[in-house]
């Protein structure tokens, strides 16, 4: 990195085993913090500038309060972890009144749709999201040893905000899967032919600790990439999962297809997959718990789009004989 400052950033970042995700984002938003100071050095500014960046975001950029939030969840990590400056903890600043978008759900009809005009490639992979209610980082993270026929569920390691938890497994997806495990094992054994290939990527230094595991079957993404690459941060030879934006484009391309109007992404079947669980009589603890929300709150905004509780009032313009 051109900066020594973000490099020691990334640095204390990686040592705490922040995912590459929050370590991008927190490094975008102190670069832009120091650009937004004229490219003074943080330890030169305290709470006053950083409360004039973050009115700053809200009032000239128009940010959501998820964006101004993150943003100052980099400061107050980068000046308590690196600059050992901690920010006051009652900042006053003006923050984002933009509120949460509701979420698009698509009908079990529309999700019929979707899945049969999707790609046959993607298939497996639109079918978790939806039957599992997955996030496309934690689909796209799963190792051969997370999918358990035997329970009938996927176990998901360090999820949003580390947590991990147990996801149902509709057991109609069985065939599929064990055929991508005969693929993962196709490829694991051509790997290993490969002297240059050093294993797939072990978190939390289980490579130093199990050295013999990167080369296991079990801990082999389940969607791999489909060529060996070199690992940016330790430049060793491995084969890692495949790109995001590749899921994205099907998921695009399946709504293109079945030419449905509402705005679909990986994330709408996750919405989905909560909203048809409610539907169906699970309660909302279930559904929290599958979700791996950690506040029921976040969970509820799904009762907003069912035609039951308070949004099932039936309107007085249907009593009107016209």
């Amino acid at each position: 990195m051109k900066s020594l400052f973000l490099s020691v950033v990334k640095d204390s970042l990686l040592l705490r085993r922040y995912s590459m995700r929050t370590v991008q984002a927190y490094l975008y938003w102190i670069a832009d913090y120091i650009r937004f100071n004229n490219m003074q050095h943080p330890a030169k500014l305290g709470d006053v500038e950083v409360v004039k960046y973050l009115e700053h975001l809200v009032l000239q950029k128009h940010v959501a309060a998820a964006t101004q939030k993150s943003a100052l969840n980099a400061l107050v990590y980068m000046y308590k972890h690196v600059i050992d400056a901690p920010l006051n903890t009652e900042l006053n600043f003006k923050r984002s009144l933009q509120s949460a978008k509701l979420p698009v759900v698509l009908t079990k009809d529309e999700i019929k749709q979707l899945l049969r005009a999707a790609s046959a490639n993607y298939l497996l992979h639109l079918s978790l999201l939806y039957g599992s209610g997955l996030r496309l980082q934690e689909l796209l993270r799963l190792r051969v040893n997370d999918i358990d026929f035997d329970y009938r569920c996927i176990r998901i390691w360090n999820g949003k905000g580390g947590k991990h938890r147990v996801a149902t497994l509709d057991a109609g997806l069985f065939p599929q899967l064990r055929a991508q495990v005969d693929i993962c094992q196709t490829r694991l054994q051509q790997d290993l032919l490969d002297e240059r290939f050093t294993g797939v990527w072990l978190p939390n230094r289980l490579e130093q600790k199990y050295g013999s595991l990167n080369k296991s079957l079990g801990w082999q993404f389940l969607f791999g990439a489909a060529h060996l690459s070199i690992d940016p941060q330790s430049g060793k030879y491995r084969r890692h999962h495949i790109n995001a934006k590749q899921v994205q484009r099907a998921v695009k391309q399946a709504r293109e297809n079945a030419s449905l109007i509402k705005h679909v992404t990986p994330h709408t079947l996750r919405h989905s997959f909560a909203t048809h669980l409610l539907q169906s009589g699970a309660d909302i603890r279930t559904v929290q718990a599958q979700l791996g929300h950690s506040d029921v709150r976040t969970t509820q905004i799904y009762t907003h789009v069912l035609q039951q509780g308070g949004n099932g009032v039936v309107s007085p313009l249907s009593h009107l004989d016209i």
